[in-house]
């Protein structure tokens, strides 16, 4: 099925009319009743989020529902949020279909009802997955549908933690020859995806190859480049098929997949595990339980899609490589790329990393206001014989509101302001921050527990507000007061 069937207006009119009516039903949104507060005359916002992909959109609309201000801030261009219609090259989304995503527990919000309302039922029912510039779509009416405060092509130059209890973000605005401005919040919500700390990882070797020959899977570079050449795709995960079927249906004459591993991975142990006990328990288990799931699903590893395999078998210059480490490159004399694999030397003229992301500081110079003083698993687990893991070692060590805490107490005032609700969150809260699965789960815990937090820092002003509270509910005219009667006394 086409990513862009023709819509019937009227459906999607009708869907949004129920939508309306089902968030009149219940209340929604919930009206403001957070005290507006200023610094220095500046607007202090309640919530600030940075990243307008699912995982932002979820949380922005959540804390709506609550009566809480969010103002999220996005890099992209309006509708170009997250990497589906940008970097992510795949024909579907691995998930289920009917995953309700960050629908939030309103069936009208959901992806189906966006798409039934459309194309109708006989298409959902023929639908196998949801392609992925269609889920693109899905996303820019809900962010519309909802009415979320977005702002787009504003860059996040530093985010700042105050000992004030304000966190300071410094912005560049890309839509006004880079203004530069500043925003406070009392919360900074770090929506920052896969690579939400970091950023994509390559080999040190790939940094001493010409940087127009290779790229990661991650970048935005050119397939139409790649016809007629030879690509080199290292890797054997679901990006590194994705990667190697667009270079081979952009006319690339050979493509060589070097995969490390002696064999691909065939199950998806993740999904063994998928339950909504795990989205709402994982986050209270102990610490060598969280470990352990997460050290495994690591070991193991997720294998490539069934569709988005055949999608490169199927081409007769597609070369599958199992068990072929490269532990090298240089550039040849002709302009070939020479890559020195476990089987022997390999000619292309383009590298393609599937290496995926590492948690690394030092890509994110927008965090360095606080990144060293943050308490890592590192500084307070260790890990059980055979079970050392270093990604695991490098996550964060979050609070139970995804919360930044502090590796040396007293060091960094306000760190706790600020919340990783992003992929390195797993090894604290599981996959709630980011997979479609469990994103409302995710997003509708944070939310409420920010609404919490926020009231109790300002229980006196409440407490104050229900003090001056006088609106009657009675006038005194609404009974005649009665004549008590006289006492007859007790019979004898």
């Amino acid at each position: 099925m086409s990513s862009h069937p023709t819509p019937y207006t009227s459906g999607l009119a009708a869907l949004e009319a129920r939508l309306r009516q089902d968030f009149s039903w219940l209340g929604l949104p919930g009206k403001s009743w957070v005290p507006t507060r200023t610094a220095a005359g500046q607007e202090v916002l309640d919530t600030a989020i940075v990243g307008g992909g699912m995982a932002g959109l979820a949380l922005a609309a959540a804390l709506k529902h609550l009566g809480v201000q969010a103002r999220i801030f996005d890099r992209a261009p309006t509708g170009f949020e997250g990497p589906w219609a940008t970097t992510a090259r795949m024909e579907t989304l691995r998930s289920p279909k009917e995953l309700t995503g960050p629908a939030l527990g309103f069936g009208a919000l959901t992806f189906r009802a966006w798409f039934e309302a459309q194309f109708g039922l006989a298409a959902w029912a023929a639908l196998d997955k949801i392609p992925r510039l269609q889920w693109a779509e899905y996303l820019r009416w809900y962010r519309q549908v909802l009415e979320l405060d977005v702002q787009n092509q504003q860059r996040v130059l530093a985010v700042t933690p105050r000992a004030d209890g304000l966190v300071q973000l410094d912005l560049a605005d890309d839509t006004q020859a880079s203004r530069i401005y500043t925003v406070l919040a009392r919360h900074a919500v770090l929506a920052t995806g896969r690579d939400g700390l970091g950023g994509p990882w390559v080999p040190d070797w790939a940094h001493g190859l010409p940087r127009d020959r290779w790229g990661h899977s991650a970048d935005l570079w050119d397939a139409k480049a790649l016809a007629g050449k030879r690509v080199a795709v290292i890797g054997g995960g679901a990006s590194a098929m994705d990667s190697a079927a667009t270079a081979l249906e952009a006319g690339a004459t050979r493509v060589d997949l070097l995969v490390r591993r002696t064999e691909l991975p065939r199950i998806n142990k993740g999904k063994g595990a998928g339950s909504p006990g795990i989205a709402q328990g994982f986050w209270a288990l102990p610490d060598d339980w969280k470990w352990r799931l997460r050290h495994y699903i690591n070991v193991q590893q997720v294998p490539p899609p069934h569709g988005s395999t055949l999608r490169v078998s199927r081409f007769a210059n597609a070369h599958f490589h199992i068990g072929t480490p490269v532990s090298g490159a240089v550039l040849r004399d002709d302009g070939a790329l020479r890559l020195d694999t476990a089987k022997g030397p390999l000619a292309s003229d383009f590298v393609i990393f599937c290496t995926g992301f590492r948690l690394d500081w030092s890509l994110r110079p927008e965090f360095a206001g606080f990144a060293r003083a943050v308490r890592l698993w590192q500084d307070r687990y260790q890990a059980l014989p055979g079970q050392e893991d270093a990604e695991l070692a490098q996550s964060p060590d979050l609070g139970p509101l995804f919360e930044f805490q502090e590796k040396t107490p007293g060091t960094c005032p306000g760190l706790e302001r600020i919340h990783c609700f992003c992929y390195p969150s797993a090894l604290s809260h599981g996959a709630v921050a980011g997979d479609i699965p469990q994103i409302s789960d995710g997003a509708k815990r944070l939310a409420q527990g920010l609404a919490g937090q926020l009231f109790s820092e300002d229980i006196a002003t409440h407490f104050a507000s229900m003090e001056n509270y006088a609106e009657p509910e009675l006038f005194g005219d609404e009974w005649t007061p009665a004549q008590f009667p006289a006492y007859e006394g007790e019979p004898k």
